[in-house]
C-alpha cells in the first residue's frame, strides 16, 4: 500500500467509514485474482460507498484513461463481494487520486479525479480547530495525526514567529527600539 492509499484509508475511517484496503477480486479457477482494489469503504448510516483507486505513476493521459478504465470496470463487478453480509446501496462513488496530475482533466476511466494536493486542503480543512491536545486524531492513524500536528504547528505559526511578532509592532507602533 502507498502512502496515499494509507492516508486515503486513515482520512476514510476518521470520518467514519468501514474500510478494506488492497482487496483482491475476480477469483480465478487457476488460483490468483484479476485484481485489487486499493481502498473500499462504506459509510452505513450515510449509505455511501465507495471504491478509490490512488497513484503516484506518471503515465501518458491516455495509458492512465485505460488503465483505470478497467480498474473501476472491475470495482464496480466486485466491490459488493468486499463487504459480505452488510446491506449496500448500489451506486459506487468511483475516484482516482493521483500525486502527479494537472487537474485539468476531472476524470479518469470513468471516475472522478482528485488531485493528491486537493486531497491534502480536504484533509487540513477537515482537521481545522481539532487540537492535538485536547482532541487528538488517534494514534492508530499516524499519517493523519501527523497531518493534524502539522495543521496546528501551522496554525499557530504566525504567532509564535519572532520576525512576524517585529513585522506587526512596525505596522501596529511604528519604528522603534525593537528587540530580536
Amino acid at each position: 500500500m502507498n502512502h496515499l492509499e494509507q492516508l486515503v484509508s486513515e482520512w476514510l475511517q476518521y470520518k467514519g467509514y468501514f474500510v478494506r484496503t488492497s482487496v483482491p477480486v475476480g477469483a480465478r479457477d487457476r488460483g490468483g485474482y484479476e485484481g485489487e482494489l486499493n481502498v473500499v469503504a462504506v459509510h452505513l448510516p450515510h449509505k455511501h460507498l465507495l471504491h478509490v483507486e490512488c497513484s503516484l505513476d506518471a503515465l501518458s493521459k491516455e495509458k492512465r484513461q485505460e488503465r483505470f478504465r478497467l480498474k473501476f470496470e472491475r470495482g464496480a463487478r466486485y466491490i459488493h463481494e468486499a463487504f459480505k453480509g452488510l446491506e449496500l446501496p448500489e451506486k459506487v462513488d468511483q475516484i482516482v487520486i493521483l500525486q502527479f496530475a494537472s487537474g485539468i482533466d476531472r476524470e479518469f476511466g470513468g471516475a472522478r479525479l482528485v488531485t493528491g494536493r486537493e486531497l491534502i486542503h480536504e484533509i487540513i480543512a477537515g482537521l481545522q480547530g481539532t487540537s492535538p491536545a485536547s482532541k487528538a486524531v488517534s494514534s492508530n492513524l499516524p499519517l493523519l495525526r501527523t497531518l493534524q500536528l502539522a495543521a496546528d504547528a501551522n496554525a499557530h505559526l504566525e504567532a509564535d514567529n519572532p520576525l512576524h511578532r517585529i513585522v506587526r509592532t512596525i505596522e501596529n507602533e511604528g519604528v522603534g527600539d525593537i528587540e530580536i
